[in-house]
């Protein structure tokens, strides 16, 4: 019912519903209060705390899935290839720790760490910390010996100052009616984007992108078991035919469309972003296979059998934006040598 209901919301969001109207005038409470916690961080009164080393942040400004996880993923990747020392701070949505900060291992409990940080701790092998509180969860990272941190879906935690900004948006979907909540999907309004660093679209633009941008887009690698953890390339076809397919993702259809699209005949299951998974969730009463997202993956291997496949997917950044954070790397990274790390 909950992933029903979300469903739903977004598509009244996406295709701009006549009834979200009704909705302005929360609207406009929702962006005075935005506003004004922005003051608040950019006046002084409530305190930035900003690290010795460059901090990238990557987010989105709507609600929903853009592939924000994906490229955090790459960049993480792509700064270990130039001989950096990467951490990862997340807020660890849908996890809740005894104590933070939290560093995650693959054997931390993904009810304690979240789902999307586990699956970056595996997909990156780099640190990676959750904690409520970013600047403390940042200094966790320094005692790792990061010598730059990216801030997982870090664009309104306003506390942890930052050198680029990163803002992540689904190519097809868009900024949906450019309203903000509740009558939109927009965690801040549109003029927020003129203060971050890039933009960069994930697939090819449906809609018109209101700035310049850079594109992305995601590529399937490999066909995952999950009962041993085994990869397979995409090209070798393991499954065929009709599967189930299950995403509790910000935007399942996205998904439901990728396998299509590799000759699979599709019998969605979406879910609310996030869900709970447990061994009935993944129970149709066939011997069909199972594909879900990696994201979900991480919450189901406890209990996946033979059937239980993860499609793992990469972000391929375009050349230009790649051109773009090599320059913009080296000068931050020149400022940072000359910055010296606080007792």
């Amino acid at each position: 019912m909950k992933a029903a209901l979300s469903s739903r919301l977004l598509s009244a969001w996406y295709r701009d519903a006549a009834w979200l109207k009704g909705l302005v005038p929360l609207e406009w409470l929702y962006q005075s209060l935005v506003a004004a916690r922005a003051r608040a961080y950019a006046t002084g009164r409530k305190p930035v705390w900003r690290a010795p080393v460059p901090v990238i942040v990557v987010g989105n400004i709507t609600l929903g899935g853009t592939g924000k996880s994906p490229l955090v993923a790459w960049l993480a990747r792509w700064l270990v290839e130039r001989g950096l020392r990467p951490g990862i701070l997340s807020r660890g949505y849908g996890g809740r720790s005894e104590a933070y900060p939290l560093r995650v291992s693959p054997d931390t409990p993904v009810a304690e760490c979240g789902d999307e940080p586990l699956m970056l701790a595996g997909q990156t092998g780099v640190p990676v910390v959750v904690d409520p509180l970013r600047p403390r969860g940042a200094r966790r990272l320094l005692e790792e010996g990061c010598d730059i941190l990216i801030s997982d879906d870090g664009l309104q935690h306003l506390a942890l100052g930052r050198d680029i900004e990163l803002v992540v948006v689904d190519g097809e979907r868009g900024f949906g009616n450019a309203r903000c909540l509740p009558a939109g999907p927009l965690r801040e309004p549109m003029s927020r984007l003129a203060g971050c660093d890039a933009l960069i679209v994930n697939g090819r633009p449906r809609r018109a992108i209101p700035q310049p941008h850079y594109e992305m887009r995601l590529e399937p690698r490999y066909w995952r078991r999950l009962d041993d953890d085994s990869r397979v390339s995409i090209d070798t076809h393991p499954l065929t035919g009709r599967v189930h397919a299950v995403a509790g993702i910000g935007n399942p259809e996205r998904f439901f469309a990728t396998l299509a699209d590799l000759g699979l005949e599709v019998e969605p299951h979406p879910f609310a972003d996030h869900h709970d998974y447990k061994a009935g969730d993944l129970a149709f009463g066939d011997d069909r296979p199972v594909v879900m997202t990696a994201k979900d993956a991480v919450k189901c291997r406890s209990f996946a059998d033979a059937r239980c496949w993860a499609l793992d997917v990469e972000a391929c950044p375009g050349r230009e934006f790649i051109d773009w954070l090599e320059r913009r790397l080296e000068c931050l990274m020149e400022v940072s040598s000359n910055t010296k790390i606080p007792e």
